[in-house]
């Protein structure tokens, strides 16, 4: 029971972040906060089973930016920016476990969009990287 309650703390307070600061992008459609290995871990304003869709075709080029990055040296990969016809998407890293992919229509500016993905991603990161109070560090 306490895990259930955990978790559903932990959907809230990373719902509480996805909204607080990608609900100030004109054209939101949607975000999906997925683990490095293509799980979803929350969706924000689309369904489960495109959220989960999404996390998994989403973690492959995630991961193909992040190998092209080691090739040329480049260090850690800040965002990646697709345009589409119709849509824009912005896939962000949040921290070393997990991705964000914000999706909006062409009315956002890319500016905006890419700001606030990137503060988003490092507000997630930090908090998914602060371990539990009831966890003691190993040594």
């Amino acid at each position: 029971m306490t895990i259930s309650s955990h978790t559903t703390a932990s959907n809230d307070a990373i719902y509480s972040v996805l909204d607080n600061n990608l609900s100030r992008i004109a054209g939101i459609q949607g975000a999906v906060l997925l683990s490095n290995d293509g799980i979803r871990l929350s969706a924000y304003l689309l369904d489960q089973p495109q959220a989960e869709r999404m996390a998994a075709a989403a973690s492959g080029i995630a991961s193909t930016m992040k190998a092209i990055s080691r090739e040329i040296d480049g260090g850690g990969v800040i965002r990646q920016l697709v345009e589409m016809d119709d849509r824009y998407l912005c896939i962000v890293g949040c921290g070393e476990g997990s991705t964000l992919i914000v999706v909006t229509s062409r009315k956002a500016r890319l500016g905006e969009l890419g700001g606030e993905a990137v503060r988003t991603a490092q507000a997630l990161g930090e908090w998914l990287g602060t371990p539990d109070r009831g966890q003691v560090p190993s040594s």
